[in-house]
């Protein structure tokens, strides 16, 4: 989302090193046995999944219902009074970060509505149609989506302004809308992953001493391959499409809220007030048109914000729950779980993987996975000789691959909510995520590159 200081950085090391990261209430009987602390998450998987495959239907279900079960799941078996179990609750549910995401998801449902009102994503549309040969179309969308969230370090900013664009042009060509939300959010994860100002990658060097444009060197032999790859799999996926309707008049004067947010990303803008400024220019451009009165501009607003409802929910449900975990000391269990058995320098990079993959599945938010295990992946690194940058490039690469198939990690979720689709018909989709991962694993195996291995 931005840029994290390294006295914050510095702040939330020694929090976790003392074992009170995450709550500021203790637990009262002394520490929970570690499966039984990581056990709500298992049963928000098993009341998500089994639900879905008894339905026969992975679309039905709505994830909040899964994560409330869940998360009352979680407060009975966590020890202390009501209040108190409550209390730690609300402080992972109001956490500053699930907040922010909850500013930028009303934001982006209120910009992605307005737009649509005065028809800057027709207009979008048809530009794109104009310029793009239809064959290459994925292939563009995808590129476009790896520069921006390469260029702004932030995959919701790429998604947000992506997204309601890639599934006009699904309309357009018949292709199925889950499929052109899942190209844009797997080019987000490629700039989230190598990006200088990416919070990942600053997290990732911070907690390793290594330079940024060290662990972009080493980092770039694993992304490249894998977009690389992606973009000739849409290429040939390309072939054989045709346009359902051939592109209009390009108006213009409409498409100056995308662009505007595009540029204003660019320039390093926060993305907060990226989309406020797109909905004000929104409003100026309707009012002026005709298109839009003072109050159907503040119902579109309304209908926009209130299609982000459920994510709201979904997120600090998740928030909530996963703070529960941390407070039970499930995410110290799984540490000590991931290190007590490790061999020679392919077990350790491994086992670095999978910790900060499982810390990311436990807190749904990457940057804070890499901070939460980066502490223990230097010491694995002294250890065992490893290279600082590619231990650095491994917590980055993992965190990303695990985030970007997440159906409850804030990108999936800004997704579905603009393309008005489920999670899991996104992440069907999702090619970069899983071809970096397993050039990930390759390069573990065959200790590639060499010079960084």
């Amino acid at each position: 989302m931005g840029i994290i200081p390294e006295k914050y950085l510095r702040e939330w090391s020694r929090l976790l090193k003392a074992g009170r990261e995450g709550s500021l209430y203790k637990r009262e009987g002394g520490p929970m046995n570690g499966y039984l602390a990581l056990s709500p998450l298992i049963v928000f998987l098993l009341v998500y999944l089994v639900s879905s495959i008894t339905v026969k239907d992975f679309y039905s279900i709505p994830i909040a219902s899964a994560f409330l079960i869940a998360s009352c799941y979680a407060l009975i078996i966590t020890r202390g009074g009501i209040e108190q179990k409550i209390a730690i609750f609300s402080e992972g549910a109001g956490n500053k970060n699930v907040l922010l995401m909850i500013w930028i998801f009303v934001l982006a449902g209120a910009f992605a509505s307005t737009a649509k009102d005065i028809g800057a994503i027709d207009a979008t549309v048809n530009l794109t149609l104009m310029l793009l040969p239809e064959r290459l179309m994925f292939a563009g969308i995808f590129i476009a989506a790896c520069f921006i969230s390469m260029s702004i370090g932030t995959s919701v900013g790429t998604i947000v302004a992506l997204v309601p664009v890639a599934t006009g042009l699904a309309s357009q060509t018949g292709v199925s809308p889950a499929f052109m939300a899942a190209i844009v959010t797997g080019g987000a994860f490629f700039g989230d992953n190598l990006s200088f100002i990416s919070d990942t990658t600053i997290a990732a060097t911070k907690t390793q001493g290594c330079p940024m444009q060290d662990k972009f060197k080493a980092n770039i032999f694993l992304a490249a391959p894998a977009a690389i790859i992606v973009a000739a799999i849409y290429i040939f996926q390309g072939h054989g499409i045709e346009a359902a309707a051939q592109a209009g008049p390009v108006e213009w004067t409409r498409l100056i809220p995308y662009i505007s947010v595009i540029v204003l990303a660019l320039s390093g803008m926060n993305v907060i007030p990226v989309l406020a400024i797109g909905i004000a220019t929104n409003a100026i451009i309707g009012f002026s048109s005709g298109e839009l009165t003072w109050s159907s501009w503040l119902g579109s607003i309304g209908n926009g914000i209130g299609g982000m409802g459920e994510l709201i929910i979904v997120t600090m449900l998740a928030g909530g729950m996963l703070e529960l975990i941390r407070s039970n000391g499930g995410i110290d269990f799984m540490i000590r779980l991931l290190t007590s058995r490790i061999t020679g320098k392919r077990g350790a990079e491994f086992s670095i993987a999978a910790l900060v993959s499982l810390a990311n599945l436990c807190t749904a938010n990457n940057t804070i996975a890499i901070i939460t295990t980066g502490g223990i992946a230097r010491d694995i690194t002294r250890k065992f000789g490893l290279d600082p940058r590619k231990t650095a490039s491994i917590l980055d690469t993992f965190s990303c691959l695990v985030q970007g198939v997440l159906p409850y990690g804030a990108q999936l979720l800004m997704a579905s909510g603009l393309a008005a689709i489920s999670t899991m018909e996104i992440i069907r989709y999702l090619y970069y995520p899983f071809a970096l991962g397993l050039i990930a694993i390759l390069a573990i195996i065959f200790r590639f590159p060499r010079r960084y291995s």
